[in-house]
């Protein structure tokens, strides 16, 4: 069972930025991928960028130019860097870990961005 605790949410301006973490229970050098979803109020959850185990990375298109995945294995942390924030960014971001069949979230970190 992984355990995901996500940090660096809050309030900031449109244009500003904001950097997520997350602490994984397990190490995460063999995940099968590990990233970050989000999900606004009344829309689906929704992936924004991953880190997968080929090494490659995937970013939803919204969030191109504007976000940057990173992970520390040695830590067990991946980070998201969001820069140029707009207000449609505005959602509950999720620690994601895709561990063989199964996925787990962590509990989640509200971003609001003011315009």
């Amino acid at each position: 069972q992984w355990q995901l605790v996500e940090s660096g949410g809050g309030l900031v301006q449109a244009g500003g930025s904001l950097r997520l973490a997350c602490r994984a229970s397990k190490n995460t050098f063999s995940v099968s991928a590990i990233g970050w979803y989000r999900q606004a109020p009344g829309q689906q959850r929704e992936a924004v960028a991953l880190s997968r185990r080929d090494g490659s990375i995937y970013y939803q298109d919204s969030v191109k130019d504007r976000y940057t995945i990173s992970r520390d294995n040695a830590k067990n942390m991946v980070y998201l860097q969001m820069n140029n924030l707009l207000p449609e960014d505005t959602a509950v971001y999720y620690c994601y870990v895709l561990w063989g069949h199964s996925t787990y979230f962590g509990q989640g970190t509200q971003v609001t961005v003011s315009s």
